[in-house]
């Protein structure tokens, strides 16, 4: 994880462990036994993970929330996960992703990580600057979704666009000006789906690069969604078609 290697909250630290991210410590609100600190015990110990109790006011510390759900864990430092090994790793099925141009809210990211993992999506590439990384915020917030699918950082995406599209991918930007509804395109194939920012949207060189831009019909008042929100409709289009 960038910028932090700290998470905490039930669903983070449990995921974590159960998907062999490398834990360094795990520690566990003192005097308390419930269901889901022994699970996190137990899963620790069959990793061999240090386990140590700390006081509540320990673990806001640490955690720098009172939300942490009685638990705080440590990363140690890994590599990432690159465009490469997400690529490899996507051509045994017909592979979706999800770019991100430039989402700030952490709280929005951990959201469509939760989401694009959930509808079986294999990856979310993000811009490197210009946008929130991947905190302890963003960890919790996918509820453990992010110890399972691949997020990408990179410095442009523009570039990325262009590799996918050697890939055989058909790129999709998610923009209110598309004049086709996002219901009326194909999923089917190997695809990239290209969602902006809070309030700007996709950047115009960014969707310039996009084979195609579709949009969700806006039947209220309000002409947006918040895009971990849009998210969801889309990736759930993708399943919808592919079960067909």
């Amino acid at each position: 994880m960038s910028k932090s290697s700290v998470i905490y909250g039930v669903n983070p630290v449990k995921e974590s462990l159960l998907a062999d991210r490398p834990v360094s410590k795990v520690y566990l609100l003192q005097n308390r036994r419930d269901q889901a600190i022994d699970t996190v015990r137990r899963l620790a110990k069959r990793r061999e993970i240090t386990i140590l109790n700390a006081t509540r006011e320990k673990l806001d510390r640490m955690a720098n929330t009172t939300k942490h759900q009685g638990m705080v864990a440590f990363l140690r430092a890994a590599p990432q996960h690159d465009l490469e090994t997400l690529l490899a790793k996507s051509k045994s099925a017909i592979p979706f992703l999800f770019l991100l141009d430039g989402i700030e809210d952490p709280r929005n990211l951990g959201a469509i990580i939760r989401t694009v993992d959930a509808a079986g999506g294999d990856g979310v590439i993000i811009p490197a600057r210009r946008a929130t990384g991947l905190t302890a915020t963003v960890a919790k917030t996918s509820a453990g979704a992010l110890a399972h699918l691949p997020v990408v950082q990179v410095g442009n995406l523009s570039p990325v666009i262009e590799r996918l599209k050697k890939e055989g991918y058909w790129v999709v930007g998610l923009d209110v000006a598309g004049k086709r509804s996002y219901a009326d395109y194909d999923f089917t194939g190997p695809v990239a789906i290209v969602l902006g920012g809070e309030g700007l949207g996709i950047r115009k060189k960014v969707l310039e690069k996009c084979d195609e831009t579709v949009s969700l019909p806006m039947r209220g008042k309000v002409q947006s969604l918040n895009v971990a929100v849009a998210v969801g409709i889309v990736a759930y289009e993708v399943l919808r078609q592919r079960a067909l």
